[in-house]
C-alpha cells in the first residue's frame, strides 16, 4: 500500500509538500543490481561475449538512510545508458572498486560500500524526502537528476564542478 500511496499523492494535483513529506515510506524497494560476488563472471571472454542479461538482477533493497546534502526521490524514469552496460560487464573496471575507495573517504560515505550496486543513470522524479542541508528541494517537487556527486570543498570546482578533485561519477 504505501507504493500505491506515493502514486496516489505523486498523480493528484491537490497533494502538498506537507502530503508527501507525511507519506509512510517502504522499508526496501526494488532496483535493477548488479552484485559484487558476480565481478569475475565474464574473466577471460572477450567484450563481445559478456552478456549483461547474466548479471542484471531485479532486487529488492533496502531504503537507503538520508545523508546531508541528500534527498530521496520517487524515481518515475530513469536511463539506462552505455554506463549501464559497461557496469554489467564489469569493464573497462568494475564499479565496486570506485565505491569501496569512496566508502573509506568518511563515516558517511561508508554505507555506498555494498555487495550490490543499484545501476542506472539520470533520474525523472518527484522528492519524497530531504536531508540536513538541503535547502532549495523539498517534498513534492518534480526533479531531474543526474548521478554526478562533487564535494565542493576545494575551491578548483566551483566555477566548474568538472574541475574539482572530489568529482565523480558512480565513484569512478
Amino acid at each position: 500500500m504505501t507504493t500505491q500511496a506515493i502514486l496516489d499523492a505523486i498523480q493528484s494535483p491537490d497533494s502538498t509538500s506537507a502530503d508527501f513529506a507525511a507519506l509512510p515510506l517502504p522499508e526496501s524497494y526494488r532496483a535493477i543490481t548488479v552484485h559484487k560476488d558476480e565481478t569475475e563472471m565474464f574473466a577471460g571472454l572477450e567484450t563481445r561475449d559478456k552478456d549483461p542479461r547474466k548479471s542484471i538482477h531485479l532486487d529488492d533493497v533496502p531504503l537507503p538512510e538520508l545523508g546531508p546534502g541528500e534527498a530521496l526521490v520517487a524515481v518515475m524514469a530513469s536511463s539506462v545508458n552505455y554506463n549501464s552496460v559497461w557496469t554489467s560487464i564489469f569493464e573497462p573496471l568494475s564499479t565496486f572498486g570506485f565505491l569501496e575507495r569512496y566508502g573509506r573517504l568518511s563515516e558517511l560515505t561508508k554505507r555506498h560500500d555494498l555487495p550490490y550496486h543499484i545501476i542506472g543513470s539520470d533520474l525523472a522524479g518527484v522528492v519524497l524526502r530531504t536531508g540536513p542541508g538541503v535547502n532549495s528541494w523539498k517534498p513534492g517537487d518534480e526533479v531531474v537528476a543526474h548521478c554526478l556527486s562533487v564535494e565542493l570543498e576545494s575551491s578548483d570546482g566551483h566555477n566548474d564542478t568538472m574541475l574539482d578533485p572530489e568529482q565523480r561519477i558512480w565513484g569512478f
